[in-house]
């Protein structure tokens, strides 16, 4: 849609309400002047209800997602979607066609980095250093412990083992819930850790690269702090070139005894840190939304470097109505909801 033709309010779906940033990016982009939509699986999830409005989709997996999200957007009028869970970004591709602004890399980027070892011979290839890595069917044992065995798909540290022994990992080969084939044996690096926001948009050119250290990882990131590293900056910047995203990306890396960074992961989307990114003074979202829907203005690479991130649980309040004008309720899926009644009344 012409930047002319936008309404004011410009309507915009966040998926992933659930998750541990969502719904702050939600209010973020509400302050903005855009209108969010929010969807997720779950009708608990909390950002449901800090949007304009809530939608309950089918899993990313499912062959419903993708026509019930398409029939979101063009009932809601949208004129973009920020996917923000691995399972959704292959199938929202296609609202392209519906002339949706979909904000993520391209499409082979986001295949590529999706799968884990694929995206380790695609790096390693190109001269980017990487943590020596093998399919689990493919294992020789020369690989020394400890070493990170993990699926070749998947996210936020699901599935992923650091073993410590051949045994223990000959173990988890033969016994786990993964087929060989799926799995990916990785040399672990114990560097330092970081998480990198890469801000780029479709003419490939790096707006801003923001290095965040990791300072504790529970499945996602609890707490980070913006650092300056001029090689972790460099690598990251090696990524587009080489690879070509031309959406934003957020690549996971660690650095080895020699401090030389190694990339273990690329997320082809925001990540769970694009929060500290933010507030950093690199608004990434806001910023390529506007320049994906209204042809810009271009970011600035200057941010406030010492900046840490303490991710905690917050307390929102709403007035009933505005609760209730969804159309749904988290206790739809409370299990005591159909109970006796006097239990159903017990305080919680």
């Amino acid at each position: 849609m012409p930047a002319e033709q936008l309404p004011d309010q410009p309507t915009v779906v966040v998926t992933t309400a659930g998750s541990a940033q969502t719904s702050g990016t939600i209010l973020h982009l509400r302050r903005q002047g855009f209108r969010i939509i929010a969807t997720d699986i779950d009708p608990t999830a909390p950002g449901l209800y800090l949007a304009d409005r809530g939608y309950v989709v089918p899993p990313g997996t499912s062959d419903a997602y993708l026509p019930e999200v398409r029939r979101i957007c063009r009932e809601e009028r949208a004129i973009a979607i920020i996917p923000l869970v691995d399972e959704e970004l292959v199938p929202v591709a296609d609202l392209s066609f519906d002339d949706v602004a979909i904000l993520l890399p391209r499409p082979d980027f986001v295949a590529v980095c999706l799968d884990k070892y694929v995206l380790m011979r695609r790096l390693a290839a190109v001269g980017i250093g990487v943590p020596a890595t093998s399919l689990a069917s493919e294992w020789d044992g020369s690989l020394e412990p400890p070493l990170v065995v993990k699926p070749r798909a998947g996210r936020g540290s699901r599935g992923v083992t650091v073993c410590t022994s051949p045994e223990e990992i000959g173990g988890l080969i033969a016994d786990g819930p993964y087929a060989a084939d799926d799995l990916i044996v990785q040399e672990r690096i114990c560097g330092p850790e970081y998480t990198v926001s890469v801000v780029v948009w479709r003419d490939g050119d790096i707006q801003a690269v923001v290095p965040k250290e990791v300072i504790l990882k529970r499945g996602v990131t609890k707490y980070a702090v913006t650092r300056r590293n001029a090689r972790v900056a460099e690598v990251c910047r090696a990524v587009q070139h080489e690879l070509r995203a031309d959406g934003p990306f957020n690549v996971q890396l660690a650095l080895d005894a020699d401090g030389e960074p190694r990339i273990f992961e690329i997320n082809p989307r925001f990540s769970s840190t694009a929060p500290l990114t933010i507030a950093s003074g690199v608004d990434e979202i806001t910023g390529l939304l506007r320049q994906a829907t209204r042809g810009g203005p271009r970011l600035a690479d200057d941010w406030e470097e010492g900046l840490v991130m303490v991710r905690h649980w917050s307390d929102r309040f709403l007035q009933e109505t505005e609760f209730t004008g969804h159309g749904i309720s988290p206790a739809a899926t409370d299990p005591l909801a159909h109970s006796a009644p006097q239990i159903a009344q017990v305080a919680r």
